[in-house]
């Protein structure tokens, strides 16, 4: 007798969005009639907004980090660890690029097979072409990238410690450049700061947030441009507060060796650079499969959050889609990724029992940036009362921090997902402020 196939779903990306939809579809689905497949280039999984805290070592992603091999053991779902490279829409199947270790390769170029594909990539950091960016910034696009920057800095502020202990009235310091004053810069510029307090407790008593000198530089009129502008000038008041100095309607048009130089002819000296002032899909994406995509290699989806090709579903960041009246296309956030997995789960479902597909419809819950310890400023239910409830303070800091907890529990389930958030505040209190190796 000749065994039937499996229906197959694979989800390529394990971000927010995907890693909660292969949840969902390996808890309700993955029976012996379905095969739900991860795959995803990197092993683990970290929320992408918490990369900045990563970067800054004040987040030890080793114990945050979700291993795909693991979730999908308790989840009924398959991982693959691969990159993709293409799509065969005539043979339903996905291309996965070799893997090569030290030269050799490991796993050859191997195909899988589909019945339904979602898309759920995400995106990488938008240098916009500028001469300089790719060779000598740093992108926080992957954990890997975080722990760099974090390694960097580190040896930095242990140079300017040296330096401070055999000449005490050196007035070395770490200069820090981060291009981009959206959420990701400015949380990194606060948190960057607040680690540098903490340095003294480990080692450099000498060092504090003196001997950081950060500059955020943002090319619009003002920073968090997402935010009402009485919210975005607080969070200004207080990073200029904590030392980090603004420079608004600044475009930077070279990066060097030595810092960057913006338009106005000003040069930025700098030890580390970080560039975080737009997102794009990756490359590999562009006309991928010879489905529709923008010239940010987004794939264009429609209100069913299918491709041009039915059976091929975009969500998150490398899903461009442009709500029926609109004059922008959803924003690239965590929240957009989390409705959409959602309104995916339901439309796959309904395709395998043919029934009607639901159109997705955003809900703006609004924008929350932590300044760390410092402050936590941002705007609520935006499309309830357009973006005009304020939070400011504890309130702030409490919903900013439930975004995160809500991810947990779509990934985990209530049980474990709680049993994490308090296992998460035991850490705060026992663990290490700052991660130092």
């Amino acid at each position: 007798m000749t065994r039937a196939k499996k229906t197959q779903i694979v989800v390529v990306g394990g971000g927010a969005g995907g890693l909660e939809l292969v949840a969902r579809l390996g808890r309700t689905l993955g029976k012996v009639e379905y095969d739900i497949i991860l795959v995803d280039k990197a092993q683990t999984h970290i929320w992408k907004p918490l990369l900045h805290e990563v970067a800054a070592g004040s987040l030890d992603a080793n114990l945050d980090e979700v291993g795909y091999r693991g979730h999908a053991h308790r989840w009924g779902y398959r991982y693959f660890d691969g990159a993709l490279e293409a799509i065969d829409r005539v043979a339903r199947q996905i291309v996965v690029a070799p893997i090569v270790e030290d030269g050799r390769e490991i796993i050859g170029r191997h195909r899988i097979r589909y019945d339904y594909l979602v898309l759920a990539v995400g995106s990488v950091s938008n240098d916009f072409g500028t001469p300089g960016v790719r060779e000598h910034c740093i992108f926080l696009d992957e954990r890997t990238e975080a722990d760099r920057f974090r390694r960097k800095l580190l040896n930095q502020c242990l140079r300017v410690s040296r330096s401070i202990q055999t000449d005490p009235a050196s007035d070395a310091c770490v200069s820090v450049a981060i291009v981009g004053g959206g959420a990701t810069g400015v949380e990194l510029a606060a948190e960057l700061h607040m680690s540098a307090d903490s340095l003294a407790m480990y080692g450099l008593e000498v060092f504090d947030s003196k001997r950081l000198k950060t500059t955020l530089v943002e090319a619009g009129p003002r920073i968090l441009p997402a935010l009402p502008e009485k919210l975005a000038a607080a969070a200004q008041g207080e990073l200029e507060a904590i030392g980090v100095r603004v420079c608004t309607a600044e475009q930077v048009v070279e990066a060097t060796a030595e810092g960057i130089r913006t338009k106005t002819g000003e040069f930025i000296a700098a030890d580390l650079m970080v560039w975080a002032a737009g997102v794009k899909g990756a490359e590999f994406m562009q006309g991928i499969g010879g489905l529709e995509t923008t010239r940010n290699n987004q794939l264009v989806v429609g209100p069913t959050l299918q491709t041009s090709d039915d059976r091929i579903f975009a969500i998150g960041d490398c899903a461009y889609y442009m709500p029926s009246g609109a004059t922008r296309p959803v924003p690239p956030r965590a929240q957009t990724a989390h409705q959409m997995a959602d309104i995916a789960f339901h439309n796959i479902r309904a395709m395998i029992a043919g029934k009607p597909l639901k159109s997705f419809n955003y809900q703006d819950h609004g924008s929350l940036v932590s300044l760390a310890r410092y402050a936590t400023v941002g705007s609520l239910m935006g499309n309830l009362v357009g973006g005009k409830m304020a939070v400011e303070g504890r309130l702030a800091r409490f919903v900013y921090v439930s975004l995160y907890r809500m991810h947990l529990i779509a990934i985990h389930g209530w049980l474990k997902g709680l049993s994490l958030i308090v296992v998460g505040h035991v850490n705060q209190i026992i663990r290490p402020k700052l991660k130092l190796h």
